[in-house]
């Protein structure tokens, strides 16, 4: 549409408009996305081949110094006296061995069945007592199995860099260069490759902490560990997709229906929960902070300092008490009831429809600090000469606030909006200590009319120890989450006008 024909539109034509271009977009977005996929795949496919052909080359045209570095790592390095280079290979090849033979393969071994035999009970004479032994157990076999592969997956990567850099080296001899000894390598590191030195330390901890236990995660989705499988009495196998399926209502298991039903009811509460949790805080919080930065405001410091103040008590305390207050013998029930202006008690947290409102308003009154925090330092950005432009052609303080405060500030804040929605999707404290997922519900499984999936995904795994349905939550709401945040984020302001505001 041409832009003379959007500029005719009043604001609601704009904002009507504008929501239907958004939706119209997702498709086309999703579209993309898929399209990019097979691109992805052929890059990573290329690079493999580029790893292989580079290993190709070596064994090739290698001397016999690094062509025996294909089977003892560091053996280039080592004869060429690169002496600290040679040692790290070969001992991480070394450990690596001993891991593989000591610890690693007997797991790796069992990752297909997850384990034979669980436990064995036999009656003992001498003791008059049955005696259980244990053997496998799919949890570590699992787990140890990831391990194993990770170090592999390591073990492989500095396996072809000793082949490469051993090749590197021969062919700066052969042009008559000289090899870096120990001393300059030290350097190197100190130097030119230090981001690599200040890197290292963050990475494994990033493997070790994060990616592995989201690869373990998934994996447990893929089995049957639950209640009647928890080792190490007993052991769980391997389903394929079956969960995904019940919980998805595909499934023929029985309560297949009932869990499709309820991920469908608490994703909409979630979304529903979520846009509401940061649009109200973001809104409000605006006007909050402009009206503290208004002139002619008297006592600013105090408003802000009241604010801070409640940033600063502990969310976990407000809300417990919080819950306390709003229960059917709580303090504002009865002083409704003293003051005569109601005669039964509110249900606050036992009605699905209080229930829901109530946690949306308190979240409100624990949010709004925050934001008002964060758009005090943003309007004080917002040059003064647009406003006094704005006064001078007569604009009034709503339109100057819908054409110049607005826009600005979601161009600013669109990234920090969209942490927000993700961090209210997977907002864990609000409802589990204000409303504990209640009121309950006889349609859900395991799950309260207020519950989030975070909550819900909780229950699961803490009370009924349903881990691989609760895995199954995981990876859905993270698909939620990825494919929300990368639609609104790509159709922003933020990144298709990247430098309107700079």
């Amino acid at each position: 549409m041409p832009d003379l024909e959007y500029l005719k539109k009043t604001s609601w034509e704009k904002f009507v408009f504008n929501l239907t271009q958004f939706f119209k977009s997702i498709p086309i977005a999703i579209w993309t996305f898929l399209k990019a996929i097979p691109l992805t795949i052929w890059k990573g496919l290329k690079k493999i081949g580029g790893i292989f052909a580079t290993l190709g080359h070596a064994m090739k045209h290698g001397d016999w110094k690094t062509r025996t570095s294909f089977f003892v790592m560091g053996f280039g390095q080592l004869t060429r006296k690169q002496i600290m280079r040679g040692i790290l290979y070969l001992g991480f090849q070394i450990l690596y061995i001993l891991f593989m033979v000591f610890f690693g393969w007997k797991y790796l071994a069992k990752l297909g069945s997850l384990g034979e035999i669980a436990m064995v009970e036999e009656w003992d004479d001498n003791i008059g007592a049955y005696v259980y032994h244990y053997y496998d157990n799919s949890l570590l076999i699992l787990l140890y199995s990831m391990v194993t592969i990770f170090i592999s997956l390591a073990f492989i990567y500095t396996w072809y860099m000793s082949v490469k850099t051993s090749m590197n080296g021969q062919e700066i001899l052969e042009i008559g260069k000289t090899l870096p000894d120990a001393k300059a390598d030290v350097r190197s590191l100190l130097d030119d490759q230090y981001y690599k030195t200040l890197l290292a330390i963050p990475i494994i901890g990033l493997v070790v902490f994060t990616v592995l236990p989201i690869v373990f995660m998934i994996l447990i989705a893929f089995t049957n560990f639950d209640a009647t499988h928890m080792p190490p009495s007993k052991l769980f196998s391997w389903v394929g997709i079956e969960n995904f399926v019940n919980v998805l209502g595909g499934g023929i298991a029985a309560d297949s229906k009932k869990f499709a039903f309820t991920f469908g009811g608490v994703l909409l509460w979630t979304l529903i929960w979520a846009f509401f949790a940061t649009f109200t805080n973001y809104v409000l919080g605006m006007v909050v902070a402009l009206l503290i930065n208004k002139k002619g405001i008297k006592f600013k410091k105090l408003w802000r300092t009241i604010l801070i103040l409640t940033v600063a008590v502990p969310q976990f305390v407000s809300l417990m008490l919080m819950s306390q207050m709003l229960t059917e013998t709580g303090v504002i029930n009865r002083l409704l009831i003293n003051w005569g202006l109601i005669q039964e008690p509110l249900p606050f947290l036992t009605n699905t429809t209080w229930a829901r409102c109530t946690i949306i308003i308190v979240n409100i009154w624990i949010g709004i600090p925050f934001t008002m925090l964060i758009c005090t330092g943003l309007l004080m950005n917002i040059p003064a000469d647009l406003y006094e432009s704005a006064r001078i052609d007569g604009a009034s303080p709503f339109k100057m606030y819908m054409k110049i405060t607005l826009p600005y500030m979601l161009h600013v804040t669109t990234p920090y909006l969209i942490t927000q929605f993700v961090g209210n999707i997977n907002n864990f404290n609000v409802i589990f200590l204000l409303s504990g997922g209640y009121p309950a519900s006889l349609d859900y499984m395991y799950a309260g009319e207020t519950d989030l999936l975070i909550t819900w995904l909780y229950k699961l795994t803490f009370s009924e120890s349903n881990y691989k349905v609760a895995s199954v939550i995981g990876i859905l709401t993270f698909v939620v989450v990825g494919v929300i945040s990368l639609l609104v984020y790509n159709n922003s302001g933020s990144v298709k006008n990247e430098e309107e505001f700079m």
